[in-house]
């Protein structure tokens, strides 16, 4: 029931709609705070159990190991027995050949409830590597959901420190006659207009500059013809023979285009 109490509250936390949440709180920062802390607690909690479970799981597929290297042993032990039993009997010691064969029947027997063992331990190896893996998987959701939350508190505190930086300023505003031309603010609101302005003309000037990259490409394609061409002229070649190759060049890229 603990385990199952736990992927649940581990579900239930991870599927929290957080914005949802703060737009029903009177007080978003104060609700993060808590669920933060709601979160932090669960993580702890969640990783304890979730330990436990694995060092569980892992005694359960050591005894399953053990159990299985017990039935190795005692198959071995029987057929040792039963090769002894054989060279007895071929040795005409009757009496010795039926004390083995007894030996490797217990060791046979032996081997048997091993082999039992671990058959018997399968299923709820099985059923908790299972229950370990959704207890990891709801352990990593819970994780990435308190990041969220630490995010998101973090914005909120941001622009609650915004707002009231920019109401200091208001406030500040309201003694100054802004409709006074010599004032500072009217200097200041001019010189923000001339940045408004600027910022205007370059964006407007960014989104036309794509033919004027594409006009940079060619220029910067002529510039490296001229250099190879210089580079072949300085290696002996005729500038008719450049003509030429460069002609061979462009045919070759048009038919393979």
């Amino acid at each position: 029931m603990e385990k199952q109490s736990i992927i649940g509250r581990i579900t239930q936390l991870a599927k929290a709609n957080i914005n949802a949440l703060l737009d029903q709180a009177e007080d978003p920062q104060k609700m993060l705070d808590q669920m933060l802390r709601d979160y932090t607690n669960n993580i702890s909690e969640a990783e304890t159990a979730v330990a436990q479970t694995i060092g569980n799981l892992r005694l359960m597929q050591q005894d399953r190991e053990e159990d299985v290297r017990t039935a190795t042993e005692w198959g071995n032990k029987a057929l040792a027995a039963s090769r002894k039993a054989d060279q007895e009997r071929s040795a005409g010691n009757g009496a010795a050949a039926a004390k083995y064969d007894n030996l490797a029947k217990v060791a046979i027997q032996r081997q048997m409830h091993a082999e039992s063992e671990v058959r018997s331990v399968e299923p709820t190896i099985a059923s908790q590597e299972q229950v370990v893996e959704k207890l990891k998987g709801g352990l990593e959701q819970m994780k990435t959901k308190r990041q969220q939350l630490v995010a998101k508190r973090d914005e909120l505190v941001a622009r609650a420190k915004a707002a009231e930086a920019q109401n200091q300023v208001h406030d500040a505003l309201k003694s100054v006659n802004i409709m006074d031309p010599s004032s500072e603010v009217s200097r200041f609101e001019e010189k923000i207009r001339r940045e408004e302005a600027r910022v205007l003309g370059a964006n407007e000037l960014a989104a036309s500059s794509l033919d004027a990259q594409f006009e940079e490409l060619e220029d910067l394609g002529e510039d490296l013809e001229v250099e190879a061409r210089l580079a072949a002229l300085k290696q002996g070649r005729t500038p008719a023979e450049l003509g030429q190759a460069s002609a061979e060049s462009e045919g070759a890229t048009y038919h393979g285009a």
